[in-house]
């Protein structure tokens, strides 16, 4: 996601701009921070959608004295990103690098895949049934869908538009990225594995990008 969002999305998204239209990125990117973080800001708690009480929430310690508060508030970071995600991947395929287009794809799909371990694995731990698991599993992938069509229709209706908002998903990403992942894989004492797998992840990309 790292390179997805730099590669793919904030450096396209200056090319298209040109050296008149700077300003135009750099718009994109500061809306794409803020309209995260303030998600991430207002966003309630989700207890009364997987059926926990605050006792609850207040008795359970788990692995790294994680509470259910803390379980239930990542994936809903998970879900607020699944956005911006969407919303990349709907905005690129407005623009005419179609290759580009499916190497954001391509990462994305690959990355979504430990993506549904985070989110239902946790939650099955905590004692969330299996049909309500299922349920919220499917509303955070429901919304990445909202975000590929809200982008193409976004991009769609002027190339004028094309690279503030290419960029504003690039930078919805770096938020999450910077705010939520990084963070979280490094929180459990294994800095040094999550550090080499960043650069594994980058380089893995750099080079899908370059096949495509």
């Amino acid at each position: 996601m790292l390179t997805a969002s730099l590669e793919c999305l904030i450096v396209p998204a200056v090319d298209m701009a040109g050296p008149s239209g700077w300003w135009q990125p750099l718009l994109g990117v500061l809306l794409g921070v803020l309209l995260i973080g303030v998600l991430d800001k207002v966003t309630p708690h989700l207890h009364h959608v997987t059926g926990l009480g605050a006792n609850e929430c207040e008795e359970y310690h788990g692995p790294h004295n994680r509470s259910i508060d803390r379980i239930l508030l990542f994936v809903i970071a998970i879900a607020i990103h699944k956005l911006p995600e969407g919303l990349a991947a709907g905005v690129v395929f407005d623009g005419d690098d179609i290759d580009n287009a499916y190497t954001v794809a391509i990462t994305i799909a690959l990355q979504n895949i430990p993506e549904g371990m985070v989110v239902v694995t946790p939650l099955l731990m905590i004692g969330v049934r299996f049909t309500r698991v299922f349920c919220i599993s499917l509303v955070v992938a429901l919304m990445e869908i909202v975000g590929v069509l809200f982008g193409y229709f976004i991009g769609d209706i002027s190339s004028v538009f094309l690279p503030t908002v290419t960029a504003i998903a690039g930078g919805a990403m770096l938020y999450v990225i910077s705010d939520e992942m990084i963070p979280e894989t490094h929180s459990h004492g294994f800095e040094k594995q999550a550090t080499y797998s960043l650069v594994a992840g980058v380089m893995c990309m750099l080079y899908i990008q370059m096949l495509i």
